[in-house]
């Protein structure tokens, strides 16, 4: 038996949707991967299951912290692998669902931990690309690890600046060592599937899932988790749509103007998760498009268990 099935890919691709239906199907529960709907308070804004959904099957890391607490990869991989070895033991498939790429790949492959941090170097890199823009700390990576490079893009700062980190501290590129410690470690035996749009189609997905966030109460949201005191755990977070319409409600955007950019910073998002999946080739991509039904996607990924 399969340890677990997992549904990844970008935001707006219909991954709850399927989730759910293969947690039924399957008789399981869904164990949630995707790192801001951990947030109590931020349903709407993050896409997170509804109520309805919650009551059709059990979901793990749905709402479970507060914005302010904190959580890494590499405890929510190790919690989240205790969650499917539970399932496991109970004869149950566990259904991993989520966009978040890295939080995926602690779950599914164990969390590469590399050498340690020396915080004198990630300032002077951080400082490097204050001065000469992102793009230059990415053409850096680029020319020394262009595996790595071309699978987080070049919009990922952090985890730019965290593969140039390792590379001065070890003299070895980030992918290299991702690759001895997957090696080393015992993968889940999981198969993952990636529902995939056309570009355009998916990006009207997005568009038009923004705009019914907003009709569900979007703005209301954020409004009430800065009157809560989260307003820096929300530039914190870096949630697409928050900081936005945080500046909206600053008064230094007209809700048009916020709407537009978290419009415009979601696809962007969805673009860069595109590039981390593809770039695992052991995820199978279900071909979507307005024809296909819900019902024939379930039975492509249950095929795929036998």
């Amino acid at each position: 038996m399969r340890q677990a099935i997992a549904v990844v890919g970008p935001t707006g691709s219909g991954k709850t949707e399927l989730g759910i239906a293969l947690a039924q199907a399957l008789g399981s529960e869904v164990v949630s991967a995707d790192s801001m709907q951990f947030y109590r308070g931020m349903e709407i804004g993050t896409g997170a299951p509804s109520r309805d959904d919650l009551a059709k099957v059990r979901h793990h890391f749905i709402g479970c912290l507060e914005p302010n607490e904190a959580i890494n990869a590499g405890r929510y991989g190790e919690a989240a692998r205790g969650i499917v070895a539970e399932l496991n033991r109970k004869e149950k498939i566990g259904v991993i669902v989520g966009g978040s790429g890295l939080y995926v790949e602690s779950l599914v492959d164990g969390l590469f931990s590399g050498p340690g941090h020396e915080p004198s170097v990630r300032k002077r890199l951080q400082e490097e690309g204050l001065r000469h823009g992102d793009s230059h700390l990415y053409e850096r990576l680029l020319a020394i690890d262009p595996t790595y490079a071309r699978r987080i893009g070049r919009n990922d700062l952090r985890r730019i600046v965290r593969a140039l980190e390792v590379f001065e501290i070890s003299g070895r590129p980030i992918s290299d060592l991702h690759l001895e410690q997957q090696a080393a470690l015992e993968p889940l035996d999981v198969v993952q599937v990636m529902i995939e749009w056309p570009r355009a189609d998916l990006y009207g997905r997005i568009d038009a899932r923004v705009e019914a966030m907003l009709e569900a109460g979007f703005l209301a949201e954020v409004e009430a988790l800065i009157e809560q005191g989260h307003g820096n755990d929300i530039q914190r977070l870096r949630a697409v749509g928050y900081r936005e319409l945080s500046a909206h409600l600053r008064g230094e955007k007209s809700l048009d103007e916020a709407v537009a950019m978290t419009k415009q910073q979601t696809r962007r998002y969805a673009k860069r998760q595109l590039t981390w999946f593809h770039a695992d080739k052991r995820i199978n991509r279900l071909e979507r498009n307005s024809s296909t039904s819900e019902s024939f996607l379930l039975e492509q990924a249950l095929n795929l268990l036998d």
